[in-house]
């Protein structure tokens, strides 16, 4: 049955990257946190480095809303599971407002994921270098979808009270009130390298002093009461709340008692994964426990099945590699036949090595760091039977990575895991006993018979 749900809400977004909007999220988060409300945090797009400084404002999981992993109508459904029990839910936005997958339109913009969550929205706009255009800039943005509602303007990088007074003055002819002036300032620390920014598991101190200041910078620039007010005006949603355990009961098949132990890559070098695989995993039956690479000297004891996502192993390519013991675990569990499932960082642990460092070897390939950025959405479709999906079985998943894997000739006996039909026709990643290794990030919402079938095959492996 479906029911109506209201959860106080706002987006923040842009007309472009760099304008600000993380810090003004962030910084939102991490304010309204402080002033005693529980705070839901959300990031539109595939992006899992922004979701960890969420989590660090608020306390809470940083979510993603991605309408081309998990199609629109999980939007919804995903973001009132998120906010369970909140008092407010602020979603980042990812890049300029109406920027969306290349060549679909609307698809995956906050654009889209506003008028999904009937969310007002509110503009940070770099001012640094515009008085009176600024009028022009927000009317466009304002006028361009009707459907989009604007509710307010925060004015980033303003020099001077001048300055402000000039804007103030240019946006009263557009009727989109100023919710927040921002003063141009040293730039908060959140260095950032060739995948963005540094994720928090990697400075936790210097990652909460930052958190701390974007905190403060937006307390003391923005009505906070009046942005709470706005999102409150946000109403009922017309659904329910995703479940993990309801949909894997709708995706059909009874669950045994058992409860294989599936040890999934956490730590500095493994940072990417969304909320909702643990989720899944552990609704499918699994006893899902985390742990690090770069200091655990073996799998935890009785594991039946391996996870390891995305991060930055490139990074710590010598530490992992000085973890004989690890890779050697890890090597003996492929072996003896255990379900493995890796995806981008997951993919170059699992090769024989990684710029030159011994890697665990469980496939014959060698990986190494390029000058050259993949990035992008992916539709794909399984080209062979796996402990992830049945031959024939289609998903999108999103590339981002600067690394080339090159098999060896020992991988002719792994089988292409995709096919992938954008931006190219290729094939992807291996397929080899129950391992299944690929630079593709899936997100399981959208096909939960995915984690299903790894449970399943953890328990009869």
């Amino acid at each position: 049955m479906v029911t109506s749900l209201s959860v106080p809400r706002l987006v923040v977004a842009a007309p472009s990257s760099g304008s600000g909007k993380t810090t003004v999220a962030t910084g939102l988060m991490a304010a309204l946190t402080r002033r005693g409300l529980s705070v839901s945090p959300h990031k539109v797009g595939p992006d899992y480095i922004d979701p960890g400084y969420h989590a660090l404002a608020t306390g809470r999981a940083g979510r993603n809303l991605d309408a081309y992993l998990c199609g629109p109508e999980l939007i919804g459904p995903l973001f009132l599971h998120g906010a369970r029990g909140c008092d407010v839910a602020v979603v980042e936005g990812v890049m300029g407002l109406y920027d969306g997958a290349a060549g679909e339109g609307e698809l995956a913009s906050t654009a889209q994921v506003a008028k999904l969550l009937r969310a007002p929205v509110v503009l940070v706009v770099d001012a640094s270098s515009q008085s009176r255009s600024v009028a022009a800039l927000v009317h466009g943005f304002v006028t361009w979808d009707p459907e989009v509602r604007i509710g307010g303007v925060i004015l980033n990088k303003v020099a001077s009270d001048r300055h402000e007074a000039l804007l103030r003055e240019a946006l009263d002819a557009v009727g989109v009130p100023v919710l927040g002036v921002l003063r141009r300032v040293e730039q908060v620390d959140t260095p950032s390298r060739h995948l963005g920014l540094v994720p928090v598991a990697e400075r936790r101190a210097a990652a909460v002093d930052a958190v701390a200041a974007m905190a403060a910078q937006v307390s003391d620039g923005c009505d906070l009461e009046a942005l709470v007010a706005l999102a409150r005006g946000a109403g009922a949603l017309p659904c329910a709340a995703w479940d993990a355990a309801e949909v894997l009961l709708s995706a059909g098949g009874e669950s045994s008692r058992e409860r294989p132990r599936v040890a999934v890559a956490g730590g500095s070098a493994f940072t990417f994964s969304y909320a909702e695989h643990a989720e899944l995993l552990s609704a499918a039956g699994a006893e899902v426990v985390t742990f690090d690479p770069l200091r655990d000297e073996r799998l935890p004891e009785g594991t039946r099945g391996l996870v390891v996502g995305g991060g930055f192993p490139e990074v710590y390519a010598a530490e992992l590699s000085a973890n004989e013991p690890l890779r050697g675990a890890v090597a003996e569990l492929a072996l003896d036949g255990a379900p493995v499932a890796a995806e981008c960082a997951g993919l170059l642990y699992l090769c024989r090595e990684l710029d030159g460092q011994p890697m665990c070897g469980v496939l014959d390939a060698s990986a190494r760091m390029t000058g050259r950025l993949t990035l992008g959405y992916r539709d794909a479709v399984a080209l062979s039977d796996s402990v992830l999906a049945g031959a024939g079985e289609r998903m999108r998943g999103h590339e981002f990575h600067r690394t080339v894997v090159e098999p060896g000739w020992g991988t002719g006996a792994a089988a292409p895991a995709w096919g992938v039909r954008v931006p190219e026709r290729r094939v992807e990643g291996f397929v080899q006993s129950n391992v299944h290794a690929s630079y593709l990030h899936t997100h399981w919402a959208a096909a939960p018979g995915v984690a299903r079938r790894f449970v399943e095959r953890c328990r009869t492996s």
